[in-house]
C-alpha cells in the first residue's frame, strides 16, 4: 500500500568521542601543569561551581603536554568536520582554539551553559575518578528543541530530551557548541580534573 521514497535524520546534533593515544603520560604532566597554574592565579568564574577554571588560552601556553593536547584537539575538530561536510574543506579555513582546564573537587560541578560565538566544544578527561554508580563524573546534553516530553511514550533516541555519559580518562568528547550541557557534581573525594576548549573556523 505504501512505498518508502526517502529517510533523512533532520537536525540532528553530533556527538564524536576519540581515545588519545598514551594518554597516561600525557594526563600526568597535565596534572603537573595544572598545578604550576593553580598556584600562579585562582583562576576564574564561568559555569564552575565550587571548582577551579584557568584564566585566560591554556593553549598560549608553551608546556610540551598544552601542544601535544592542543595538536590532539585540532585533529579532533578537523575529523569531525570532514565527517559532517564535504563541502568544505576544514584544512583550508583557519582555526582558532581556545582552552582552558577544568578542576573539579568533591562537590564541583559545571552549572548548564552553551558555548556562544564557536563552532565546536570538547573536553578532554585529564582525570576522571573511578566509578559506575550514580551521576558522578558525567556531562549531560539536552536536546535543543521544544515540545518533546510527549514523545517518551515511543521510546526512541531520536527524540530523547536528555543524553548522558561518562567519558573515560584519556578521552576526548566533541560535540556543537549551540548544545546546552552541564556536568555533574564529583561525588569522589579525588579531583576530576578537564582540559576544555572551543573550536571556530574563519575564512
Amino acid at each position: 500500500m505504501i512505498s518508502e521514497t526517502k529517510f533523512e535524520k533532520l537536525f540532528s546534533s553530533p556527538l564524536f568521542r576519540y581515545d588519545v593515544a598514551n594518554h597516561e603520560a600525557l594526563s600526568a604532566e597535565l596534572l603537573k601543569e595544572g598545578a604550576a597554574m593553580r598556584r600562579e592565579d585562582e583562576g576564574v568564574t564561568k559555569s564552575n561551581r565550587r571548582g577551579w577554571h584557568s584564566a585566560g588560552n591554556l593553549f598560549s601556553r608553551k608546556a610540551d603536554c598544552i601542544v601535544e593536547l592542543r595538536v590532539a584537539a585540532e585533529m579532533a575538530v578537523i575529523s569531525a568536520t570532514r565527517k559532517m561536510t564535504k563541502k568544505v574543506d576544514p584544512g583550508e579555513l583557519k582555526l582558532k582554539l581556545f582552552g582552558w582546564m577544568n578542576v573539579n573537587p568533591l562537590n564541583g560541578y559545571n552549572a548548564p551553559h552553551t558555548h556562544p560565538g564557536a563552532h565546536w566544544s570538547g573536553v578532554y578527561y585529564v582525570s576522571q575518578p573511578d566509578t559506575d554508580e550514580g551521576d558522578s563524573g558525567m556531562i549531560e546534553f539536552v536536546a535543543p528543541r521544544v515540545d518533546l516530553p510527549h514523545w517518551e511514550i515511543l521510546q526512541t533516541s531520536a527524540f530523547r530530551l536528555k543524553r548522558r555519559i561518562r567519558p573515560a580518562a584519556g578521552e576526548i568528547i566533541l560535540f556543537p557548541s549551540y548544545l546546552l550541557h552541564w556536568v555533574y557534581p564529583n561525588e569522589m573525594d579525588e579531583d576530576r580534573v578537564t582540559v576544555a576548549f572551543n573550536a571556530t573556523f574563519r575564512k
